[in-house]
């Protein structure tokens, strides 16, 4: 096999280019950034392209956004991603764009003949997925409370504003100050991240949150 890896570790990078080439294949190119991969792939056209998920400059999906390119640009190579935890955000797509794609965590490497069978499978169109990763794929989403960051009070003084009360009415039903009710709402605004603008458009916007999170009921004197 015709390789290129892309790993920004040199060490790591280096293993593994030892590890291919102990097994026959041809290592045409070793890089660590997702620039130069894109180069050497359009260069070199290999079979396999091996690749790191977190590279500079930014260390968070610029393995992903190359596999996703060199997929799109250059179907005949195969692309297996390494990484060290599992990311989401664009592995679904990769996956289900059709065989010629791995997605590995790094310790799979350790066992030597499992990697070289996943780089073989890989280049030759086939897929070669982590157990986690397809664990992680398939599990159903965990819903997101998004009143989770209120505190008790907080959610009390939310459920008051869905009825339709005003802070002097809310400050009256739960025997707190005006100031006090003023200063709750601002906390309940800003945690569930309602962008600034209006007062009044950014209150009805907190109680269409708190009716879809299904916590309307009645508030508790």
């Amino acid at each position: 096999m015709r390789i290129v890896i892309a790993e920004d570790s040199v060490l790591l990078r280096e293993g593994i280019a030892g590890l291919l080439t102990d097994a026959g294949h041809e290592v045409r190119a070793r890089v660590g950034d997702a620039g130069a991969l894109l180069a050497a792939v359009a260069e070199h056209e290999p079979d396999l392209a091996v690749v790191d998920v977190r590279m500079p400059p930014s260390f968070e999906d610029e393995g992903m956004v190359a596999a996703a390119t060199i997929r799109e640009r250059h179907p005949g190579s195969g692309v297996l991603v390494l990484s060290q935890h599992i990311e989401t955000r664009h592995a679904v797509r990769l996956v289900s764009g059709g065989g010629g794609f791995g997605y590995l965590l790094k310790d799979r490497i350790l066992d030597v003949d499992d990697f070289l069978d996943a780089c073989a499978r890989v280049a030759t169109g086939g897929t070669a997925l982590d157990p986690a990763v397809v664990a992680t794929l398939v599990a159903p989403p965990v819903a997101v409370d998004p009143l989770a960051a209120l505190t008790p009070r907080e959610r009390e003084v939310l459920a008051l504003m869905a009825e339709g009360r005003t802070n002097a009415g809310i400050a009256q039903k739960l025997w707190l100050t005006e100031k006090t009710i003023e200063t709750h709402v601002s906390a309940i605004l800003r945690k569930l991240g309602l962008p600034a603008g209006v007062e009044d458009h950014r209150r009805v916007l907190a109680v269409l949150t708190f009716l879809r999170a299904g916590a309307a009921g009645p508030a508790q004197g």
